[in-house]
This record gives C-alpha cells, structure tokens and sequence, in this order.
C-alpha cells in the first residue's frame, strides 16, 4: 500500500496552470487558472504557465497564442517563460529511457477495445518485437493508494479494480500525458498541483510515477468543475463558448463567485487578483465533483 504525501511546508510554493491547445479558453479553464494563481499567490508562491501541446492531431491552429493572449488579459501572466511540451521530447525521451532500465515499462500491442475501462495486464509478460504495433505501459506495483486531497478529503484506489497499468507511450508514438505531466511538474518543481475534479483519478498513475523518478508527490488541491445547462463539463470538445476579452473584471469575479470567494469591485483585472489574492479560502469551495454555472454575466464569445 502507498499513501502519498505532500512536500514540506517548508519547501517554496510553485503552481501552475496547464491548458492544452484544443481550443481557447472558456469559462472553467479560467476558473481553474484564477484557483491555482491565486493559490499560488496567497502562499508568496511563483505560478507557471505550461502549454500541453503533445497532441498535435487534436490541436487547433493558433489556440496556443490565443490562450497566451487570454490569459494576459485577465491578469493571468506566467512567473517564467511559458514551457511548451512540443519542445520537450528529447526529455520525456530520457524519462522513458530511465523507466526502462529500472524495468518499469513493458510493451503492450493490446486494442483498446479488448478490455473494458481497467487494463488487465495481459502483455506483462509478453514478448512484443519492438517492430510490432505497441504501445508502452508503466508496469504498476502498488495493490493499494490512498491520498488526502485538500478539499477532496480521502480516498483510496485498489489495484485491478479502479487503475492498472497505464500507457506512458502511445502506438502513434506520442509520449503518453501521464508520463510527460509528472515529468515536467519534477522538473518543474511542483509543490502543488491544484486542478479540476476530473483528473482526481489521475492521482495512482502518478503517484506511481513519482515513486519510480523517487520524488514526493505534491499536494493536491482538485476544484469542482464547471458544467453546463445539461450537466456535462465545460470542454473545448463539446464546444463550451470561448471566453470573451471584452470585460475580464466581469469573467473574474464570476470565476471568483464560483468558487466561493469574495468578488472585487474595480475596472482592473490586475487589482481584482492583488485583492483576490489576500481574501483566498481555499475552505470555502465547495468539495463537490462540478457545479451547474447559469449567471448570465459572462463574457462569452
């Protein structure tokens, strides 16, 4: 059994803000930036930009400049040069290569229609020709993981029944999300991962994985998601308005609103987030899954 643990609250606070260019920002993309910023920022912590740009056949032309532009407009500016995971290969390359000799990796050459939501492990002790379709799974080794999310509460995960070996490198040849997510949150020095709901889930693949790159992992902090009128989450596949520039003080306190924060009075994002930032309760959200949003006050394009 692994129980995971945060860093020390010793250690200097970084955060930040992972956006993937499948589209622009919409209403609970900036709920989340506005969470993890001024989380960051209410612990004198610095807040990072990383742009998740590794699916290239899913990406949509200019969405990471308009992300950029976005976010600028509503305060929202990266402490260091914004990293782009599109530039990062060599490095998940070399994570992957690590994994390898520590014989954490095997190939799998199995459809993903053969298995229902849990991979059964059928390839652990396969013998794959390298020249065969395959992808590369992580193989893992922890029965039991538990974690306490600081507004999520408990809970635990058993292997076979809710995780089990996960892709860290595709068929197509694309590093795996999992994989490259905890590499560049290492390397990042990440303290403190604050998120939406939906990626709770995620919590035993990486926490597997910090314990192969032998790292503590973080904190976490996962935030309700925004949903729609029909009760499924805003996503830029479902095709959630994109969110406007034309009032981010107004898109601010919304976001502010939705997470059970005090709102701001005043025309200037920049001073919305400095008085944010002094008022943040992270106790006050709400630990539910997602939350229906109707305000009608929205900038939306």
């Amino acid at each position: 059994m692994l129980v995971t643990a945060g860093p020390s609250n010793l250690a200097p606070y970084i955060g930040r803000f992972a956006p993937s260019p499948t589209g622009p920002l919409h209403f609970g993309s900036l709920v989340t930036a506005v969470a993890s910023y001024l989380d960051a920022k209410s612990a004198n912590g610095q807040w990072f930009v990383r742009m998740e740009d590794l699916d290239p056949p899913r990406e949509v032309v200019g969405a990471k400049k308009l992300i950029v532009d976005q976010l600028k407009t509503h305060g929202l500016v990266s402490d260091q040069p914004i990293l782009y995971q599109s530039a990062r290969l060599s490095f998940y390359e070399d994570r992957l290569q690590s994994l390898e000799a520590a014989a954490k990796i095997y190939r799998c050459s199995c459809a993903r229609s053969t298995y229902d939501n849990i991979y059964p492990g059928r390839c652990r002790a396969a013998e794959i020709p390298q020249t065969a379709p395959h992808a590369i799974r992580f193989r893992t080794s922890q029965p039991v993981i538990k974690h306490l999310d600081l507004l999520q509460g408990f809970k635990a995960w058993r292997y076979g029944q809710d995780y089990g070996d996960f892709v860290v490198k595709r068929k197509d040849g694309l590093h795996a999300y999992q994989l490259a997510v905890v590499a560049d949150d290492i390397d990042q020095n990440i303290t403190r991962i604050v998120r939406g709901a939906d990626l709770f889930d995620s919590t035993p693949a990486q926490t597997e994985l910090y314990a192969a790159f032998a790292t503590r992992y973080p904190e976490t902090l996962h935030i309700p998601l925004v949903l729609g009128q029909d009760g499924e989450k805003l996503s830029k596949q479902s095709r959630a308005p994109t969110l406007s520039g034309q009032s981010p003080q107004t898109n601010l306190n919304e976001a502010l609103k939705f997470l059970n924060q005090s709102p701001v009075q005043s025309p200037d994002p920049a001073e919305i987030l400095r008085q944010a930032t002094l008022n943040w309760q992270p106790s006050r959200i709400s630990p539910s899954w997602g939350r229906i949003w109707p305000s009608k006050d929205l900038m939306l394009d």
